[in-house]
């Protein structure tokens, strides 16, 4: 049974979800406007474990435009709706702020949290640099799941090489490991569907589409803090940075934490109607991820070619992350998503 969960709604700047039994705010959903530079957009971040440990960032030194968890959208019809700087093929990343975009909050539908889920439903305008209202999005955000005392053993002190791929099915127990019972899981859903308003096609693309390898970031995007950097990366069949722009149903990234003892491990998933592979005629999926030079994962739509979207179409994605204490190799990863089906 899920453990309950309070919402607190500061309005104007922020919603956060706490949960009740250990007092641990899991997550603050901030929507105040941010900087122009910067693409403002909802984001999600502290992002934290039930341990209370924090497993995303904000605005880091080299990309003052990654916050938390958050939508994205890099290369769309020529603007940019990710922030920072644009990729322009033969010229590299250029400061074109007449480029940058944003994901305006308007109001929300629903705030509410019983009986151990707490729902956040949004509605946004997506628009041009010059405030010209290109799309319309209905976002929703659950919590779930929340499950405390996995009873897993956590890596001691010094097993460092678990969470970069040395030895990753072994679990030790050393003197300093979490005792059975501490920390837990729970579960966030994100769903977005955004519709063309335009009077023309708008082109979803990325850095890769324009030209630059290895790099098709768009949509859902997750940066985490630095100490994840060299953490571990798994899918279904594979592990390491070599899963870049692969296709899975699923993928989870694992790192050790600053300050606190111990490892946490995400788990991002696409639900069933993303028909992620394209089999069903649906524009294919393909993860980007990177654990170096700093740990990052999104589940990208237009990854190795564009996605376009008809006027008046909408282009509906849900997914979701498990956050968990502790490095979970690939066994228990797919014992968790066969007890937590869709």
């Amino acid at each position: 049974m899920s453990s309950p969960l309070r919402v607190t709604h500061l309005h104007g700047d922020r919603i956060t979800v706490t949960e009740e039994r250990g007092g641990v705010e899991l997550i603050a959903y901030v929507y105040r406007p941010e900087a122009a530079w910067e693409a403002p957009k909802p984001y999600v971040h502290p992002l934290r474990t039930l341990a209370d440990n924090v497993v995303s960032d904000y605005r880091p030194n080299d990309h003052r435009w990654h916050k938390g968890l958050q939508m994205t959208a890099s290369h769309l019809s020529g603007q940019n709706l990710w922030g920072g700087n644009t990729y322009v093929h033969g010229q590299g990343y250029q400061p074109l702020p007449e480029l940058v975009g944003s994901m305006a909050h308007l109001g929300f539908d629903e705030v509410a949290a019983e009986a151990g889920r707490a729902v956040i439903t949004e509605r946004l305008s997506w628009r041009h640099h010059d405030g010209t209202h290109w799309a319309d999005e209905l976002r929703r955000i659950e919590l779930h799941d929340v499950e405390h005392g996995v009873g897993h053993a956590e890596p001691a002190a010094g097993a460092g090489d678990t969470a970069s791929g040395a030895d990753p099915g072994v679990e030790h127990a050393g003197p300093d490991a979490a005792p059975a019972g501490a920390g837990g899981s729970w579960t966030l859903t994100w769903s977005s569907a955004v519709t063309n308003r335009r009077s023309e096609p708008l082109r979803f693309g990325s850095p890769t589409t324009h030209g630059r390898e290895a790099a098709g970031y768009t949509g859902l995007f997750w940066r985490g803090p630095r100490a994840f950097r060299g953490g571990r990366i798994t899918g279904p069949d594979g592990e390491g940075p070599g899963l870049m722009g692969t296709q899975a149903p699923w993928l989870a990234y694992s790192g050790e934490h600053d300050g606190a003892d111990g490892h946490a491990t995400l788990i991002f998933r696409h639900a069933p109607e993303n028909d992620h592979s394209g089999a069903g005629g649906t524009h294919p999926a393909h993860w980007f991820v990177r654990n170096e030079p700093f740990a990052a994962v999104a589940p990208s739509f237009a990854f190795h070619e564009e996605l376009e979207l008809a006027p008046g179409d909408t282009l509906a994605r849900r997914y979701r992350i498990t956050v968990a204490d502790g490095a979970w190799d690939r066994d228990r990863i797919t014992e968790y998503l066969a007890e937590h089906p869709w």
